[in-house]
């Protein structure tokens, strides 16, 4: 799905989940909340994993589904025994760790920085079983369980080369801004933001970069109505960072005929007038934490992190109106990047 301006290769096929089966809702602590379970194929390990998705996300064609994604890759590669946890609120986090720990899974899996706290108490109360968190430094959890692994990526990179090639395309088409919606103000999200208006600024360093927060993961009218203000005000580009509400922004740019950035998955898919998306190889971090489990390799009270050099971020598909000399100037940029030539802010 990429163009040959990018090499990263990252091909995501990006489709609505199916039904899953509702098991142990809500009754009690060692049946957890809203477990749904799912074995992708006979299992050939004894390895069980389970993946514990934000509040309503797994169908969010983004962050929590690539986590999904890589759960299931290593259901079929790997023959584990998996299943998945969708919390009907933030309230559920640590029952259903805590019933999952107690079902005796080797390996579970938290998605998103809302479940930092959550996971510091569930790895605390059950030092035996190993734990991953995506988007949370190991090093900041209250306890620094040995039993933790963070999973974190450097969004500010692939932020800043999205933010150059809407800067070049603003510039190109003479508007005046370039805007973001962001779904809650979190480091991750922060750092796709930052890296975006800086890249943006190389570009263009006349261009207004404007941002907003939604407060909100599912509401897409409320990422669609601060889109609409950030166009109204002159952006000829917005970035969504809201994961399943920064659907809604990318349809007020549809409707506003501007450039949308996709977030997390390769968006493209949603229609041309996509410029590019920001992509996070979540499925491949999950994929590869859960084979250390698998080979013997797991090493705990650590952060993994996964940028450039380790193709854990990447543009997805660019959009074939964008000139080559755009693309030619990207490289450029990325090579910088890679080489530590360009040094980037991660926070707003």
């Amino acid at each position: 799905m990429r163009l040959p301006g990018e090499n990263l290769g990252i091909r995501l096929a990006v489709a609505v989940v199916a039904a899953l089966a509702l098991a142990g809702c809500g009754g009690g602590s060692d049946e957890g909340a809203g477990i749904t379970t799912g074995t992708t194929t006979a299992p050939q390990s004894d390895v069980k994993v389970a993946l514990v998705t934000d509040v309503g996300q797994l169908n969010d064609r983004g962050f929590n589904q690539l986590a999904y994604q890589g759960l299931k890759r290593a259901g079929r590669e790997l023959g584990i025994k998996t299943k998945v946890v969708e919390s009907a609120s933030a309230a559920d986090y640590v029952p259903n760790y805590s019933a999952l720990a107690r079902q005796g899974y080797d390996l579970i899996i938290g998605v998103g920085f809302a479940q930092g706290d959550a996971i510091d108490t569930g790895a605390t109360q059950f030092p035996d079983t190993k734990f991953a968190i995506i988007d949370v430094d190991q090093t900041g959890l209250k306890h620094k369980p040995a039993n933790v692994v963070g999973l974190l990526f450097k969004e500010e990179q692939v932020g800043y080369l999205a933010g150059y090639l809407a800067g070049l395309a603003a510039k190109r088409e003479q508007a005046k801004a370039i805007g973001s919606v962001g779904g809650y103000k979190e480091p991750p999200v922060d750092r796709f933001i930052a890296g975006y208006q800086a890249g943006a600024k190389e570009a263009d360093p006349a261009i207004k970069t404007l941002n907003d927060y939604s407060s909100d993961w599912d509401d897409q009218a409320k990422c669609k109505e601060l889109a609409l203000t950030q166009i109204a005000r002159g952006a000829g580009v917005v970035f969504q960072v809201a994961g399943g509400c920064g659907l809604g922004a990318l349809s007020a740019t549809k409707e506003k005929k501007v450039w949308g950035i996709g977030v997390d998955a390769d968006q493209s898919f949603l229609g041309p007038y996509v410029l590019t998306s920001a992509v996070k190889r979540v499925d491949e971090a999950v994929f590869r934490t859960i084979k250390s489990v698998v080979d013997d390799e797991w090493q705990g009270g650590r952060n993994l992190i996964f940028g450039l050099k380790q193709d854990g971020v990447g543009l997805g598909k660019i959009s074939p109106k964008v000139p080559q000399s755009d693309l030619d100037a990207l490289d450029d940029v990325k090579a910088r990047i890679r080489a530590g030539k360009i040094q980037i802010p991660t926070a707003l």
